[in-house]
Formats: C-alpha cells, sequence, structure tokens
C-alpha cells in the first residue's frame, strides 16, 4: 500500500523561550524538523511526506531547505489551521485513498526506523497502530475538585508517542468531523467513531522536544546512538 507520512510543525516556541519556532531550532547542526523528515525518508524513501507549517512559517522553512541544501528530502507543505487537528485535516486532502497514513510530530526527530515500521505494519494488518513506552515513574491520581490524590498502578497505564499510523479510510472518515476540544491527538479522534485503538512499541528516546533541556536529552540521545 502507498504511504503517507503528514508531519505536523506548528510550534511557537513559547516553551523554549526563544524567538524561532521550536521546530526550526538546530539540533546536531540541522533544524530539528529535518531530523524529522530525514528519519521517515531513511526508513522508506517511497513514504509521500506532507508537512503542515503556519502559513507565516512558510517562507522561513524553504530558506533553511535551501541552507541547508537539503533537496534530497522532497515533500509537500500545506498551510497549518488554527489547532493540530485543522492542520491534520488540511493535510489529508493531499490524501488518496487505498494507502496508509502516519501522523507524526516535526519536533519528535528521534522516532527510529523500528518504530515507523511497526505503526505502518500495525495500521496494516488492524486498520491503526499508535506508537506507546512504559511508564516508569510512580503516578498519582490527583481530584481538582476536591485536592485529593491517591497512588496508581502504573502498570495500567502506557505515555502515547507519534507516528499514529491509520488506514486512509478510516483517518479520513474521522476527520469528517467537528473539532472537539477533547481530541488530544489522532488516535482520540479516530476513537470517537467507536473504533479500538491498537497499541504498538514505541522507542524511548523518541521525545517530543519542546523545552531547551529537551535539546540537551535529544542530544545525548544522538550522541550515544551516533545519530
Amino acid at each position: 500500500m502507498h504511504k503517507y507520512a503528514i508531519i505536523v510543525a506548528g510550534g511557537k516556541g513559547e516553551r523554549m523561550g526563544a524567538s524561532t519556532p521550536k521546530q526550526f531550532l538546530e539540533l546536531n547542526g540541522k533544524p530539528i524538523l529535518m531530523h524529522t523528515l530525514e528519519k521517515f525518508r531513511e526508513t522508506d524513501s517511497s513514504i509521500e511526506i506532507i508537512v503542515a507549517l503556519p502559513e507565516n512559517q512558510i517562507d522561513f522553512w524553504e530558506e533553511l531547505f535551501h541552507k541547508y541544501q537539503l533537496s534530497k528530502v522532497r515533500h509537500q507543505i500545506v498551510k497549518g489551521g488554527s489547532t493540530r487537528f485543522h492542520s491534520v485535516q488540511n493535510a489529508l486532502k493531499l490524501v488518496k485513498k487505498d494507502s496508509l497514513v502516519a501522523i507524526h510530530d516535526g519536533v519528535r526527530p528521534l522516532v527510529s526506523s523500528e518504530t515507523i515500521e511497526r505503526c505502518f505494519g500495525g495500521a496494516e494488518d488492524k486498520g491503526n497502530a499508535i506508537p506507546v513506552v512504559e511508564v516508569v515513574d510512580s503516578l498519582r491520581h490527583y481530584s481538582k475538585q476536591d485536592k485529593t490524590n491517591e497512588a496508581v498502578s502504573r502498570s495500567c497505564y502506557r505515555i502515547v508517542q507519534t507516528p499514529q499510523c491509520f488506514t486512509s479510510e478510516l483517518i479520513l472518515k474521522a476527520y469528517e468531523q467537528e473539532f472537539d476540544e477533547l481530541f488530544t491527538d489522532d488516535a482520540t479522534v479516530v476513537e470517537s467513531l467507536g473504533e479500538r485503538i491498537n497499541l504498538v512499541e514505541g522507542n524511548r528516546s523518541n521525545i517530543k522536544i519542546t523545552t531547551s533541556e529537551d535539546i540537551i536529552i535529544a542530544e545525548a540521545f544522538m550522541k550515544q546512538h551516533s545519530i
């Protein structure tokens, strides 16, 4: 089946305390977003990449693209929407039927090829697949209403990552729905149709870079794995 990767890159860098949007910050000599695109290209060169960017960032990205001489990673650009949901919705307009669609955060540059392959494979077998990793910290449930808290078993929880993969039939149908604030990721959009979400193994280093500390962690991972 034909494969698409929708890369959602709508960050503003506010939590970074930086004027440059976080997806354009340099990591190990390249913009974070470029590392992300290259990972999908290295995994499977046939994957059709679609990048959703805020309209006011498109020119800047194209300048970076030429500056770093990154023309080997071909991709299409679509204008992002007011929310992540609407950005994905715009990108899905380029997706053809009878395909597999991966939706990934632009600031997760350390996703492994194995994780990408597991997600596509799971979606092909079961209609959808999202990567998760086990929780290693202790957890407590906190009630905002009465300010109480209690310990919960971490074995019952998983940390969700991306790419989240779906058949085109399923994801196109899901994004015909009206936006709901309860949609926290693509899996919740699909789940609202009554679909069961299938979990596959992610990779621990597949962190979402949102703070300056995350860049330090990402660089350490890259050094450790010689990325």
